[in-house]
């Protein structure tokens, strides 16, 4: 499995949010993001091959959620057009889960197992 995963749920309809593009990034000590990893989500909103098995990681990332097509095929309106998540890595690495609960104007994330 990646070092790094996501899953994304559509709080509004409690359910999983199939179809959303997502872009892992590395970000660069100037600042410069490196995309490392995409994706799309499937029917359980599930991401889990960003990047190959046992990749060593460590530093900052950027997940990227395109969340203005998922809503916009949803037939609805949202705020976000965009969702990013910025999060840092430590350099013993292990597995990093970055779940992301999205509604059309709200959204949280933590650090999930």
């Amino acid at each position: 499995m990646s070092p790094i995963t996501t899953h994304v749920l559509d709080t509004a309809l409690g359910k999983p949010a199939a179809g959303i593009r997502v872009t892992l990034y590395q970000l660069g000590d100037d600042a410069n993001a490196v995309e490392i990893g995409r994706g799309v989500t499937n029917a359980d909103g599930r991401i889990t091959g960003l990047l190959p098995e046992n990749s060593k990681i460590s530093g900052q990332y950027r997940l990227e959620f395109g969340t203005a097509e998922y809503f916009s095929a949803t037939g609805r309106e949202s705020f976000y057009p965009r969702v990013e998540i910025l999060f840092e890595v430590d350099p013993a690495g292990g597995h990093y889960h970055v779940p992301l609960l999205l509604s059309p104007f709200g959204y949280s994330t933590y650090r999930g197992s």
